[in-house]
C-alpha cells in the first residue's frame, strides 16, 4: 500500500465533524498518485453523498462541460484528483436554498497532507468562493480572482461554482464563457493529452 492509499483510507474513516452532519460521515474524494489536475471544490452534494461519487448532479454536468471533458475522462482519477473543502455533505442551509458552508476543520485536517502526496499535479482548479478564499493569496472577490485566469502560465485557475444558482452571475459576466473557458479547456486538453 502506498502512502497515498493509506492516507485515503484514513480520510474515508474520518468522523471528525460527525456531530454536525445531517447523515453519517461519507468522505468523498477522488485521488491517484498519477492525477494531473486537482479540483478543489466546495463539498459533496446530497446526490454525491448518496451514490458516493463527486459532482454527481447538475453542477457536475456543467463543470464537465466547462472543462470540455467526458464523464469517463472526469472520473478517471489519473486525470482528475477531486479534493473538496469538506469531504462530506454538510446539509442544507437554514433557508433550504443551498447547502451549508463546508466546515473548515476538514480542509485544515487533510488538505496539506493530501497535497504533499500528489506529485504529478500540473494544474489546480479552485471551484467557488470557499476554495478561492483559502488558496488565492490576495483574494478580494471571486470575480476578480476569476479574471486573473487570463494569466495563462498560472498553475492555479479559479472558476465560479457551477451550480445553477450562479446563473445570474454567469449572465452578468459573459466574458467568463468567451475568454476564461477557452483558456481553461486548452489547459486541460494540453495536460490530458501529454
Amino acid at each position: 500500500m502506498t502512502e497515498l492509499e493509506a492516507l485515503i483510507q484514513q480520510v474515508k474513516q474520518c468522523t471528525i465533524c460527525a456531530a454536525d452532519l445531517p447523515f453519517p460521515p461519507n468522505p468523498i474524494i477522488q485521488l491517484s498518485q498519477n492525477s494531473k489536475v486537482l479540483i478543489i471544490g466546495q463539498a459533496p452534494g446530497k446526490l454525491a453523498h448518496e451514490f458516493n461519487k463527486p459532482f454527481l448532479d447538475k453542477s457536475g454536468e456543467r463543470l464537465r462541460s466547462w472543462l470540455g471533458v467526458t464523464d469517463e475522462e472526469f472520473y478517471n482519477k489519473d486525470n482528475f484528483a477531486i479534493m473538496p473543502m469538506a469531504f462530506c455533505f454538510p446539509g442544507k442551509n437554514n433557508t433550504n436554498s443551498g447547502d451549508k458552508a463546508p466546515p473548515s476543520i476538514c480542509q485544515q485536517t487533510w488538505h496539506n497532507k493530501i497535497q504533499k502526496k500528489l506529485d504529478n499535479i500540473k494544474l489546480t482548479l479552485l471551484v467557488g468562493q470557499y476554495a478561492a478564499k483559502q488558496y488565492v493569496a490576495e483574494f478580494s472577490n471571486l470575480t476578480n480572482a476569476i479574471k486573473e485566469n487570463e494569466v495563462q502560465s498560472s498553475d492555479v485557475l479559479v472558476l465560479p461554482h457551477p451550480s445553477p444558482r450562479n446563473n445570474i452571475w454567469l449572465s452578468k459576466n459573459k466574458w467568463f464563457e468567451t475568454k476564461t473557458l477557452p483558456i481553461v479547456r486548452q489547459r486541460i486538453n494540453d495536460i490530458l493529452i501529454n
